[in-house]
């Protein structure tokens, strides 16, 4: 990061307000002290993507961060609920530039030759599927679920196809991937988080992840810089929270405000270090690579 540039940040692990997404579960504590003598409740941030989205606002150029991130609930093969996680954005890059930087710093970390393949989320699915994730009904995803043996498939209750898409992910497609370096971008829009959608016959939302040996390592967004769309967005994560008797968090209005202030077109991304960490010691549990995991911390 030096030699390219980027400078080094750091922000606050607590955070007056919490991550909206419903897939994610912030951990809480309460501040006691001197001007919140009946507590302020504060959350161990899930990423600093929305601290150093304000410190981009305020024009401080490409920077990244290597920090303690906390996600409650999250504990197994391939999580703890307290990881390390390296995150940086780039202004002025699209997608495929940055996932160019990423590739490279992997490359340079692995340290051993690696096989490179991107594939759109599109053809991934059709590859391994053979289907169309951007038109397929949730009861066609359900079939193709069934048929591929995933268990319990035909009693689960999934509405929606982005739950069916990310079970098949997961289940029929992750463990076909295999040893090589692998990119997926354009996902639908219905996933696009905190990026931008790119307009199209299909919208698509302007995000990547890396694999490495068939496990998730990083997620990438070209950044949404709406300060209005992005508030719909939270909100629209708030009523589905409700809707499944989820804690509601509060927005962050500084982070919203930074938006509305003017966020320099740009792209960022998140890898996971403890899980690049496995990939390169060959380890087969989280666990294997942390000093102290949750169940000896």
């Amino acid at each position: 990061m030096e030699q390219r540039g980027v400078a080094e940040v750091e922000t606050p692990a607590c955070c007056s307000a919490a991550v909206t997404d419903p897939a994610l579960a912030s951990l809480a504590t309460l501040f006691t002290g001197p001007g919140a003598h009946r507590g302020k409740p504060l959350y161990l941030h899930t990423s600093p993507e929305f601290a150093m989205k304000r410190l981009l606002a305020a024009g401080s150029g490409p920077i990244y961060q290597i920090c303690k991130v906390f996600r409650d609930g999250e504990a197994g093969r391939y999580h703890n609920p307290e990881f390390t996680l390296l995150e940086w954005y780039r202004p002025g890059y699209d997608v495929h530039r940055l996932m160019d930087e990423l590739s490279a710093l992997v490359r340079c970390v692995v340290a051993k030759p690696l096989t490179e393949h991107r594939l759109s989320y599109q053809a991934l699915f059709a590859k391994h599927l053979g289907i169309d994730p951007h038109t397929a009904t949730p009861g066609a995803l359900r079939q193709c679920a069934i048929e591929r043996g995933v268990a319990s498939a035909e009693a689960l209750q999934m509405a929606d196809s982005d739950s069916w898409l990310d079970l098949l992910l997961t289940h029929c497609i992750e463990p076909q991937l295999g040893p090589d370096m692998l990119l997926v971008y354009d996902y639908p829009a219905s996933q696009a988080s905190l990026a931008q959608i790119k307009p199209g016959k299909i919208p698509l939302a302007e995000r990547f992840e890396l694999y490495l040996n068939g496990v998730e390592l990083a997620n990438g967004f070209h950044e949404l810089a709406d300060a209005g769309e992005q508030r719909q967005r939270f909100q629209q994560d708030l009523a589905k929270r409700g809707r499944e008797n989820l804690p509601v968090v509060p927005l962050d209005e500084r982070f919203l405000a930074a938006l509305a202030a003017g966020l320099p077109d740009c792209s960022g991304v998140a890898l996971g270090i403890d899980r690049l960490l496995m990939c390169i010691v060959e380890a087969d549990h989280i666990d294997q690579v942390l000093s102290f995991p949750i169940d000896r911390a």
